[in-house]
């Protein structure tokens, strides 16, 4: 097998391409030939010692991938060499061949491409987590999504639509707001050529958003939370744009409004159930189409250094994938 090796923690160059010996499962474990593995913002971090998960050196990145199961282990009833799958693993996606849990593991739905099967766990997990288990989005309720161009963005706005919410886009360039459209946005603001604030109250009838999700911090935080409604709720999901916000806390006072912190991972881990049956809603959903992740890149795998560039320069809209 081939893998995308990390070292030692430092950029996308520093990445290293190897060969290393075929995988063997263990007692509860698969082994998956990997087809098409998502990448998300946490890889580029991950490799740099950025992140709140620390894998042991070396270990390949890539946390999200779809294949076809290569060997199973012990005890590992619900899926048998030959199916497609998806799983959901803390890294080694960016590989030709990747070993996970079984409980990690899920049949691929039919008439679902790897690729598209590769870029929807994680962006769709975090965003249906945020949006529907701590926003607690309603149906005629309205939602601001900032970053919404990206990954998570766009699984936000989907989201939101299936609901029934209207949903706001907020993103840097008119490019990336084009997608938005095409992916459900009601209304749209580019945050580089006009003010956050005057926008929002102008699209809300002076209101505010019921939900404000944020993947990305930075300056765009506190003016959008100044802008929320009563009640609101102002998902913290991450931080792309590299900067924490300190928020003014008597803001959250002023409008009966909440901070929430959105941390699927985790919440994967501690309610496995739960998270299983959002993802059974969003496939039934992506089977009626009111979901369809958006590719706008494809990499080989020698080509992975340039991927996570690529994502840490903003240069993604939606998802991008690497096809070992």
């Amino acid at each position: 097998m081939k893998a995308v090796l990390c070292k030692a923690w430092g950029p996308p160059d520093s990445l290293s391409l190897e060969t290393l010996p075929d995988l063997v499962p263990g007692d509860g474990e698969v082994v998956i030939d990997v087809k098409a593995a998502g990448v998300n913002f946490p890889d580029v971090l991950i490799i740099q010692n950025k992140y709140q998960a620390k894998p042991a050196l070396p270990f390949s990145p890539g946390s999200e991938l779809a294949g076809v199961v290569n060997a199973v282990g012990a005890g590992v009833t619900h899926v048998k060499p030959g199916d497609k799958v998806i799983a959901y693993l803390g890294n080694g996606a960016f590989a030709t061949q990747a070993k996970a849990p079984a409980s990690a593991v899920v049949p691929m739905p039919p008439g679902i491409d790897f690729d598209v099967a590769a870029a929807f766990t994680l962006t769709y997990g975090t965003s249906h987590h945020a949006v529907v288990d701590r926003g607690g989005l309603k149906a005629g309720e309205t939602m601001l999504v900032l970053g919404a161009a990206g990954g998570v963005g766009l699984a936000a706005i989907e989201i939101g639509k299936a609901i029934g919410a209207r949903v706001i886009a907020a993103a840097s360039t008119d490019e990336k707001l084009a997608v938005c459209k095409a992916h459900g946005a009601d209304a749209l603001i580019n945050y580089s050529t006009e003010d956050l604030r005057e926008r929002v109250k102008a699209l809300t009838d002076g209101k505010g958003p019921d939900v404000i999700y944020d993947p990305v911090g930075g300056i765009y935080a506190e003016p959008a939370f100044r802008s929320i409604g009563w009640r609101g709720r102002y998902l913290v999901v991450g931080f792309a744009n590299g900067e924490i916000p300190k928020m003014p806390l008597n803001l959250a006072l002023l409008k009966g409004a909440s901070l929430v912190g959105v941390f699927w991972g985790e919440f994967a881990r501690r309610e496995p159930r739960n998270n299983q049956a959002n993802m059974a809603q969003m496939l039934g959903w992506m089977k009626e189409g009111k979901i369809r992740p958006h590719i706008s890149a494809r990499y080989p795998l020698e080509q992975a250094p340039q991927a996570l560039k690529d994502m840490e320069a903003r240069k993604v809209t939606g998802k991008i994938v690497i096809l070992p």
